[in-house]
């Protein structure tokens, strides 16, 4: 410290980075700090070299947070006086603005009235524009500290006056002080200075002070919302132009729009233009607030569909950030921007694309869901050319060096079963994602797409389908002639415990994972190893008995055959870890009371959808089988009417007393059928950012709890012994392993009491006609 007064640039910066670690870090009391480093820093803020200067000034600023009051009034406030004096050196008095500005927080109102406030206007009608405009910054960190009256009788003017200055850098430094004071302002304020100002800068920004556009667009959208309950609606008409006006500004004469009007623009002009229209992308849902959703596609549609096709990639980047927003704020009329959703996702650059996948799940699901022809009609119709473009925009990033947004792309794309059909997912998305996996050269990518792939196979709706993926999965990757297809393929298990039943994975991934405790490569084994207590946790005693016999098989070989020293060590502490883990039992446990209730769920789903599939099934049939029937009734009533009107009237009566049985178990199916379509539509319907976890909290008595959003509908249909029939076919257990053997009993019963019904009612029928013949 004794040699700083001569050290050099370098010095000195290290030296001031290094005073503010020792304040940040608490290496010294505040006192001893105040007394040993403080008059350091107060000598050198007025260093010859700017750069020394504003860094010994930022390190005082971070100081003055920690001081006590006594000590800033002493060593700082006072001698600001003399610093703040117009015969003072430019940097000094600049110096001083800063620190003004700074201390205004610290300080009583009275205090800063009395002692900063003289200073702060005489800083404000300095005589140069540079001091002007650093104090006039400061004014908004001043205001706060002195409270509303005081900014009203004595900011206020301030800003005013320094709004009219002759340097257009300090009528800047007032404009966007006056916009961030907007709250502080009362309504007469606003209508008789504030606006009046703006509307003054407005019509100087395209003729004599262009300096201002930047800014003006920036700030438009906070003027406009701030303003908003003191415009004349003539006023509010001619700020909407006047940011259409913006908007476009630069793109005239590419469209042909201006015959010579203007000069060839330079480019240092085309570089404001671009930034004045990226400024108007930024404040564009501001400005639906502005206008009411509901007139937006009256007053704003185009000026979006120009800024979603603006040349500049810089404005669409920005408009692909903000396109959640504005459609959170179009919801229910979102439909509407279903096109620049398409063209943004099939957009050349990779960034507008990285920009819009952020809240892709989001987006789609407004657009699927929400808004006012969000009936199957529209999204059928939106459907088409929103798939092409989704499947465009991945090869595009696939194709790219940009790894990281072609993974998170794959990530997002884990929302697509609750958008499109699952025929539509298997089809254009769930074979890709298999090939990524196989093909893609880059870890992280592989693994989204094998985590996607998890949770399209998870919300698929066909047994064959299921099968045909699960077969491909073990047969392409877990038999793979690769080692790295059979490192995919563990972790592709492990996303499949994390997303499914502990019963779907012993059903078709147990045996194939123990299989590669023989694998001929180590690094495969030494995977394999470290997923073993995850493998062993999804086993329930009795029933997985058999298999846990062939897991201590496999530990058992790997012990005496394993001739690599690294996968033997962890095969031991892996083994160990084995000894230590508690199997579930098929009865709920309490120490595994919320997992069993989890995996319960995650189970009922499962069979749910096999439920789904079977009832649309038999429906289809009974449609077949109806249409047949209605057939042959039309023709028997036809020659029966030739007969006798009596005998008719028999065959009317006898016919809806034949079927009475049979037609109270089709409404039942009907009604089952739309049960479980709403469950599929809602209850697998979680947030997009846990898409794949189930719901924690549930009903421990007959586990009939409502699943993320499902209705009392739903909760009925869970309860009801005879929806569960449907599970026992030969498809459902060809899918999912059945979660208890007394389902099977009470279904069968209710099955042989639904045929005593119905043979009882087909001889009561019998006997009617009887009689009445």
């Amino acid at each position: 410290m004794e040699v700083l007064h001569v050290a050099g640039v370098e010095m000195q910066l290290t030296a001031a980075v290094s005073f503010l670690t020792v304040l940040q870090e608490e290496s010294v009391s505040i006192h001893t700090y105040s007394h040993s480093f403080l008059h350091i820093i107060l000598q050198n803020l007025e260093h010859r070299d700017s750069g020394v200067s504003n860094a010994w000034l930022e390190t005082l600023l971070a100081v003055i947070e920690a001081l006590p009051k006594e000590t800033i009034r002493h060593e700082i406030l006072n001698p600001l006086v003399s610093k703040a004096q117009l015969s003072q050196t430019l940097q000094s008095r600049l110096v001083s603005c800063k620190i003004m500005g700074k201390l205004a927080n610290k300080f009583e109102a009275h205090i800063i009235k009395r002692e900063i406030l003289p200073l702060v206007k005489s800083l404000c009608q300095d005589v140069e524009y540079e001091v002007r405009t650093c104090m006039c910054r400061q004014l908004e960190h001043i205001a706060q500290g002195i409270g509303t009256e005081l900014t009203k009788t004595v900011v206020l003017p301030e800003l005013v006056e320094l709004a009219r200055d002759e340097g257009s850098s300090v009528r800047l430094a007032a404009f966007e002080t006056l916009v961030n004071l907007l709250d502080m302002f009362d309504a007469d304020d606003r209508s008789h200075t504030v606006l009046p100002l703006v509307k003054s800068f407005c019509e100087k920004s395209f003729k004599a002070d262009e300096s201002i556009l930047v800014s003006l667009s920036f700030h438009l959208g906070k003027l406009c919302n701030g303003l908003y309950g003191i415009f004349t609606p003539e006023q509010h008409l001619r700020f909407l132009e006047f940011y259409k006006k913006l908007s476009t500004l630069g793109l005239q004469q590419e469209n042909g729009h201006n015959d010579n009007q203007l000069q060839l623009q330079t480019l240092e002009q085309e570089k404001k233009y671009i930034s004045v229209r990226k400024n108007c992308a930024y404040n564009f849902p501001a400005m639906i607030v502005f206008v009411d959703p509901k007139n937006f596609h009256l007053e704003l549609y185009s000026i979006f569909f120009c800024l979603c096709h603006d040349p500049e990639v810089p404005v669409r980047y920005t408009m692909a950030i903000s396109f959640y927003e504005v459609a959170k704020l179009l919801n229910p009329g979102v439909y509407t921007i279903h096109k620049e959703l398409v063209t943004l996702l099939q957009d050349e650059s990779l960034e507008v694309l990285d920009a819009l996948v952020g809240h892709l799940p989001e987006i789609l699901e407004l657009m699927t869901n929400g808004g006012e022809n969000s009936g199957s009609e529209s999204k059928l119709l939106s459907i088409p050319d929103l798939i092409p473009a989704l499947t465009t925009a991945e090869q595009r990033a696939a194709t790219s060096l940009k790894w990281r947004i072609h993974e998170k792309l794959l990530q997002k794309y884990a929302c697509l079963p609750h958008i499109i059909s699952s025929d539509q997912i298997y089809y254009r998305f769930l074979h890709r994602m298999l090939t990524i996996i196989l093909t893609n050269n880059v870890l992280p990518v592989q693994k989204a797409a094998a985590r996607t792939l998890c949770v399209y196979l998870r919300y698929n709706r066909k047994q064959e389908q299921r099968h045909e993926v699960i077969q491909k999965l073990i047969e392409q990757l877990g038999q793979g002639k690769s080692y790295w297809n059979r490192l995919r393929f563990l972790d592709t298990c492990e996303f499949i415990m994390e997303l499914f039943s502990k019963s779907f994975f012993c059903k078709y991934f147990f045996l194939p994972v123990l299989e590669l405790t023989h694998d001929p490569v180590a690094n495969v084994r030494m995977k394999l190893c470290y997923l073993l207590p995850k493998v062993k946790s999804t086993l329930k005693i009795p029933t997985d008995k058999h298999l846990l016999q062939q897991l201590e098989l496999c530990i058992r070989k790997l012990l005496c055959q394993e001739k690599d020293k690294d996968v033997l060590t962890i095969v031991k502490r892996t083994m160990l870890e084995l000894d230590r883990m508690e199997i579930s039992v098929d009865a709920f446990q309490k120490r595994f009371y919320e997992n069993d209730l989890l995996d319960q769920e995650k189970e009922r789903q499962e069979h749910l959808l096999l439920e789904m599939e079977q009832l649309e099934k038999e429906k289809q049939q009974n449609e077949g089988r109806s249409t047949n029937i209605n057939d042959k009734m039309f023709e028997k009533k036809r020659r029966d009417s030739k007969t006798s009107s009596v005998l008719a009237k028999s065959i009317t009566l006898s016919v809806p007393g034949s079927s009475s049985g049979t037609s109270a178990g089709k409404e039942d199916k009907k009604s089952k059928l739309v049960r479980s379509q709403s469950f599929s539509t809602q209850a697998l319907h979680p947030k997009y950012s846990n898409i794949d976890k189930c719901p924690n909290k549930s009903s421990a008595t007959g586990y009939t709890s409502s699943v993320s959003g499902m209705g009392k509908s739903c909760m009925l249909s869970f309860s009801d012994d005879s929806f569960r029939t449907h599970s026992t076919g030969n498809s459902g257990n060809g899918a999912f392993p059945s979660s208890s053997s007394s389902r099977n009993i009470f279904n069968s019963a209710d099955q042989k009491n639904n045929g005593n019904k119905e043979s009882q009612s087909r001889k009561m029928s019998i006997k009617n006609r009887k009689s009445n013949s």
